[in-house]
């Protein structure tokens, strides 16, 4: 299945259900642990989410090094056995963005996750000239990250989008309501939409409203059975279930998430750690859950049963 997707062919794929980033292994020492990789692959493909996402945020992209890269991209295609579409993440600047898509369609990515450029700030004419030029430099269909110093107004969207035919996908990550329903008024069915914001299904229902039918969930990484639960409650308005896993895991999960800036990937290694599939700690500037921290979120997740 990957590696063989057109641009339209992902972008009809991915509001069709649940999407998610795998976490990224590391042994003890931080060293990526490929074995472990492919076997967490292994274990979330077949679970039928729409697309997993590689070596994006959670999988802790800005922290790997360019070998390193590779090795997380081909270890998911191969790991996945093609259950699964594999979308490849890739940033920073517009050159190092170009060689990171360029490698992930060599190795058979099904589509590329443009996230926001390093450091600098930007305009709306540098994020038109960035995003086109990833475009045209791959034959796969790109999705823009709305996020941080990558907020990308409808008129820049719709210029990059007349441009590069390939560029299929808009997935926000800042929350701001009016730029979300100006993007999508402007646009509509030009592009698919995702749900970025870090714990998603906070914000699925609202999302759902503005015509976003789909978005990423982080903690699928260690509560699959859950993640997809709530994903058919909210597409098939049924309240009473989202209510329910809302106040009940949700928002206990978000008051230990809150406690540290970078803690969205940090409770996510920390779940999946509970649940008997590891990946190892995350890597500085990043810091672990505590041990205090683990014993509170253990329960939430047990309460849940078996994945």
């Amino acid at each position: 299945m990957t590696g063989q997707f057109s641009p339209e062919d992902l972008k009809a794929a991915l509001p069709t259900g649940l999407l998610s980033f795998p976490v990224t292994d590391f042994d003890a020492a931080g060293e990526f642990n490929e074995r472990s990789y492919r076997a967490r692959l292994e274990w979330l493909s077949p679970y039928g989410t729409a697309a997993l996402f590689a070596a994006g945020g959670t999988g802790e992209f800005f922290s790997l090094t360019q070998r390193e890269y590779s090795a997380v991209i081909r270890s998911a295609i191969e790991g996945s056995g093609g259950q699964v579409p594999i979308v490849a993440g890739a940033g920073y600047g517009t050159r190092m963005a170009i060689e990171y898509a360029r490698e992930a369609e060599r190795l058979g990515a099904a589509g590329i996750l443009l996230m926001p450029p390093y450091l600098t700030e930007t305009s709306q004419a540098g994020l038109r000239t960035h995003i086109a030029a990833v475009c045209k430099s791959t034959r796969l269909g790109v999705i823009v990250y709305n996020r941080a110093n990558c907020r990308v107004s409808a008129e820049t969207l719709q210029a990059v989008a007349d441009e590069c035919p390939n560029l299929i996908g808009f997935k926000d990550g800042v929350g701001e309501i009016e730029a979300m329903v100006s993007v999508y008024n402007a646009l509509g069915e030009r592009l698919t939409y995702l749900g970025g914001l870090p714990t998603a299904e906070v914000y699925a229902q609202a999302y759902l409203a503005m015509g976003v039918p789909t978005y990423s969930s982080a903690v699928f990484n260690f509560i699959p059975r859950t993640a997809l639960e709530f994903y058919k409650a909210v597409t098939t308005r049924d309240d009473v279930t989202v209510t329910r896993l809302l106040r009940d895991f949700f928002f206990p999960y978000l008051k230990i998430r809150n406690r540290q800036p970078g803690y969205a990937v940090s409770i996510v290694k920390a779940g999946a750690s509970i649940v008997g599939r590891g990946a190892g700690p995350v890597r500085s500037p990043l810091s672990d859950l505590t041990e205090a921290e683990m014993a509170q979120l253990r329960p939430l997740i047990e309460a849940l049963g078996p994945q």
